[in-house]
């Protein structure tokens, strides 16, 4: 399977809380929801609709997990909660026990060492959002075959990252821009020398 993340991301690559306030608070962070000012649903709705149909399955961390299964199952109806609730998912969680699993249908309990043997055997498309914890970890495993950056024209002066703080070098490959009315850039990225599921040297 291919891994595929796609986030909504500050201009100083901050990834924490854009859904709303209260969703993370983490180092008092006080800009909850910014990315509403930014959203429309062409562009940047239509990136994460795009990916969402593309994937056979979702990877999130134990935290966004537990933020969409609050939300997404009570919103049936709508098209696009609707394949979120239908499609497989895996948290990635030592924690969580069966009966939280529960709470969102198809949800699967995996380890790190899951998601690789996922991504070596699997087919389509394994997206993650959100999940700044697990995707600092694949990028810095090298597990990552596209980043999908909803670049938006806003500075959050600190707050949770997706990208490792280990010194490597890693080149990216630009493949698409698409530039909405709001300003955002979503901006599709795929590691140099890297094929699909296949792991990119120093990556």
């Amino acid at each position: 399977m291919r891994i595929v993340i796609c986030e909504f991301i500050s201009l100083d690559g901050v990834v924490q809380a854009p859904g709303g306030q209260g969703e993370d608070n983490d180092g008092a962070f006080a800009h909850g929801g910014w990315s509403h000012p930014f959203f429309e649903p062409e562009v940047v709705g239509g990136a994460f609709a795009e990916s969402t149909s593309k994937a056979e399955a979702l990877l999130l961390g134990r935290r966004t997990w537990q933020t969409m299964a609050a939300a997404w199952p009570g919103r049936a109806g709508d098209p696009f909660a609707d394949r979120m609730n239908a499609v497989p998912k895996y948290v990635v969680s030592g924690t969580l026990g069966e009966d939280d699993l529960g709470t969102w249908h198809n949800t699967t309990r995996v380890l790190l060492d899951d998601v690789r043997e996922l991504r070596a055997k699997g087919d389509g498309d394994l997206l993650v959002m959100g999940s700044p914890t697990l995707v600092r970890g694949l990028l810095g495993e090298g597990l990552v075959d596209e980043l999908k950056l909803v670049v938006m024209p806003v500075l959050l002066g600190g707050g949770k990252s997706i990208f490792p703080e280990d010194g490597g070098l890693r080149t990216l490959e630009l493949v698409s821009t698409v530039t909405s009315g709001t300003g955002v850039n979503v901006c599709t990225y795929r590691p140099v020398g890297q094929g699909s599921g296949a792991s990119g040297a120093g990556a």
